[in-house]
C-alpha cells in the first residue's frame, strides 16, 4: 500500500512515517518545512520505500496513493498564533486539496483533528458528541476553528461523494522529536529543567491536561485507518490527568534539575481542563494508552538532553 503522509517532517508525522515503513508500507512524505524539520526524517531518507517531497498542501498535489494521512498544520500555540492566516489556510485549503486527491484516486483519507475543537470545555471528560465551547474570534481560533472546518469538509465529502474518510481527535501528545521552541508545556518544562532555569506556570497551576506518549498515539492512528466499523471522530489520548503544577514537579524530579517554579497570568482562552472520554476508541479500536507518564517523560527528557 502506498501511503501519503502530509506534515511528514513534523513531530507526529515523522513518527507515523517511521512506523508505517517498519510495517512494510511505501510512504510518500509531504512537508513544506514551515514548522517541520528535515532532521526528523533524515534517518528515513536512505529507505527505498520512503520519498520526501517539499510541498505546501494549500496548493493542489497530483500523485497516486492508496491512503492519505493528513497531519499538515502548525500545532503549537506559538506557531499558529504567529501565523494565523497560514494556519487557517492549511486547515481549510489543505483539507480541500487532500480530499480532492482522495476523490480522484479513490484513497482512504484520515484527518488528524484535535481536542482543541472542544475549546475550553464545559463538560468533563470530553466525549465525541460534545459540540464544544470555542471562541471563534480569539487568538487560538485559527487552529480551533480551522480544525472544526476541516472536520466539516471531511463529513461533507463523505455525504456528497461517498468518500471513505476517518477522523481522529488527538489530545495532548509528547515524546522525542518535539520542537524545542514550540511553546508546548511538556517541551517548555523539560528544556527549562535541563538548563536549570525556572519552569513557568500560568495561573495557579491547577489547570489540567492528559498527556499521551507518542508511541501509544501512533498505535491508535494505525488501528483507526485499518478498521471499517467507525468513521469518527474518535478521541485518541490518555485518561491519566494531571495538573500543570504536578507535571512541573515531576519533570524536575525525573530530570534531576535544580529549577524553581515561576508563576505568570493565565493566557486568554487557555482551557482549564482537558481529558478525553476514549470509550469509542476502546470499543471500536480495542485501544487505550499503556505507557506511564514516568516512562514516557524519561524517554523524552533523554531526547532533549541529546539535542540541547
Amino acid at each position: 500500500m502506498k501511503v501519503l503522509v502530509t506534515g511528514a517532517a513534523g513531530f507526529l508525522g515523522s513518527h507515523l512515517s517511521e512506523r508505517l515503513l517498519d510495517s512494510g508500507y511505501e510512504v510518500i512524505g509531504v512537508d513544506n518545512f514551515f514548522t517541520g524539520t528535515k532532521k526528523n526524517v533524515s534517518h528515513l531518507l536512505k529507505n527505498p520505500s520512503f520519498e520526501l517531497i517539499r510541498h505546501d498542501i494549500t496548493f493542489p498535489l497530483y500523485l497516486e496513493c492508496d491512503l492519505i494521512l493528513n497531519f499538515a498544520c502548525p500545532a503549537s500555540p506559538i506557531h499558529y498564533q504567529r501565523y494565523p492566516v497560514q494556519t487557517m489556510k492549511t486547515n481549510v485549503h489543505g483539507a480541500i486539496n487532500m480530499l480532492g486527491l482522495a476523490k480522484r484516486t479513490g484513497a482512504l483519507i484520515l484527518q488528524a483533528s484535535t481536542s482543541e475543537v472542544y475549546g475550553d470545555p464545559e463538560v468533563h471528560p470530553q466525549s465525541e458528541n460534545y459540540l464544544g465551547h470555542v471562541n471563534s474570534l480569539g487568538p487560538r481560533a485559527c487552529y480551533d476553528e480551522g480544525k472544526r472546518a476541516a472536520e466539516t469538509l471531511f463529513m461533507d465529502y463523505k455525504r456528497q461523494y461517498e468518500l471513505n474518510v476517518r477522523i481522529v481527535r488527538i489530545f495532548n501528545t509528547y515524546g522525542p522529536r518535539m520542537a524545542i521552541d514550540d511553546g508546548r508545556v511538556v517541551s517548555n518544562f523539560i528544556v527549562s529543567a535541563i538548563k536549570n532555569e525556572p519552569l513557568t506556570i500560568y495561573g495557579d497551576g491547577s489547570q489540567t491536561r492528559s498527556f499521551c506518549y507518542v508511541d501509544d498515539l501512533i498505535d491508535g492512528i494505525i488501528r483507526m485507518f485499518k478498521q471499517d466499523k467507525v468513521t469518527g471522530p474518535v478521541n485518541l489520548g490518555t485518561t491519566y490527568e494531571m495538573s500543570m503544577l504536578d507535571l512541573a514537579n515531576l519533570v524536575i524530579k525525573l530530570s534531576g534539575s535544580g529549577s524553581k517554579l515561576e508563576f505568570r497570568p493565565l493566557p486568554q482562552d487557555d482551557p482549564k481542563q482537558r481529558r478525553p472520554d476514549i470509550s469509542m476508541a476502546k470499543e471500536f479500536l480495542d485501544w487505550e494508552p499503556k505507557i506511564t507518564p514516568e516512562k514516557g517523560l524519561v524517554s523524552t527528557i533523554e531526547y532533549f538532553k541529546s539535542v540541547i
